[in-house]
C-alpha cells in the first residue's frame, strides 16, 4: 500500500494532481478542500489509499490520515465505492460523517449527490459502531496544507467541485454568487477556504 506521497506539485486539475516524486509523476485525485491546499511548484505531501480494480490502478490523495482512513471505512458499507467516498468527504468533514452517522442524520448524509434516503441508512446502519465517535483527527498532510488558496483559485475550485458532484455549471456559479451576497465568503478578495465555501453551496443547491 503507497500510505503518502511526498514530492513538487506538477499540475492540479479539477478532480486531482499530479505530484513529482523523484521523478515520476503521480497522479491522485482528490477532493476540492484538499486540492485547494495544493499549488504547482509548491512542495507537498498527501495522504493516499490505492484501489486496485481488473483494469486500473487509481491513486487517492488526501490532506491528513484521518480524511484517508474514513474514505476507506466508508467503502466497507454496502454500495458504496471510491467515488461516492470521495463524494462523501468532498461534502462533509470526516468529524460531520461521524456525528451524522453516529445521530443517524439521514438529512446530512442525502445532501451528499448520489446518496438517497435508503442508500444513507445503510450507511448508518452499518458504519454505526466503525467510524467512532468525532474528535481531533490529525493534521494536514503536509507543509502545503495549511494554506488556503488566493482569491483567483477559489471560484474556479469551488465550481469545479460542484459540476465534479453533479451539479449544472450554471446553478455552481448561482450558489457561488449566492454566498457572496449573503457574506459566507469574506469581502475585498481575501483568502478563503474552499472546502467550507463548498460545503455552503451545497447547502444552498440542496435547499433548491
Amino acid at each position: 500500500m503507497i500510505a503518502h506521497v511526498r514530492g513538487t506539485v506538477a499540475a492540479v486539475a479539477p478532480d486531482g494532481a499530479v505530484i513529482d516524486v523523484g521523478g515520476v509523476g503521480m497522479r491522485v485525485q482528490c477532493t476540492p478542500g484538499t486540492l485547494a491546499t495544493l499549488k504547482p511548484g509548491q512542495p507537498a505531501q498527501v495522504a493516499t489509499s490505492l484501489v486496485v480494480r481488473e483494469d486500473s490502478l487509481t491513486l487517492y490523495g488526501f490532506g491528513s490520515d484521518d480524511e484517508r482512513n474514513v474514505f476507506e471505512l466508508l467503502q466497507t458499507a454496502s454500495g458504496v465505492g471510491p467515488r461516492l467516498a470521495l463524494a462523501m468527504l468532498a461534502v462533509h468533514t470526516p468529524d460531520a460523517l461521524r456525528r451524522a452517522v453516529s445521530a443517524e442524520d439521514l438529512g446530512t448524509l442525502t445532501m451528499v449527490p448520489g446518496i438517497g434516503k435508503k442508500g444513507a441508512e445503510r450507511i448508518v446502519l452499518e458504519l454505526r459502531d466503525r467510524l467512532g465517535p468525532p474528535g481531533d483527527g490529525g493534521s494536514a498532510g503536509g507543509p502545503a496544507a495549511a494554506r488556503p488558496p488566493e482569491a483567483p483559485q477559489w471560484r474556479e475550485q469551488v465550481q469545479s467541485g460542484l459540476v465534479n458532484l453533479g451539479w449544472a455549471a450554471r446553478d455552481a456559479d448561482q450558489a457561488i454568487a449566492a454566498l457572496e451576497e449573503d457574506g459566507t465568503i469574506g469581502p475585498n478578495g481575501e483568502p478563503v477556504d474552499v472546502a467550507i465555501v463548498l460545503r455552503a453551496a451545497l447547502r444552498k443547491l440542496s435547499k433548491q
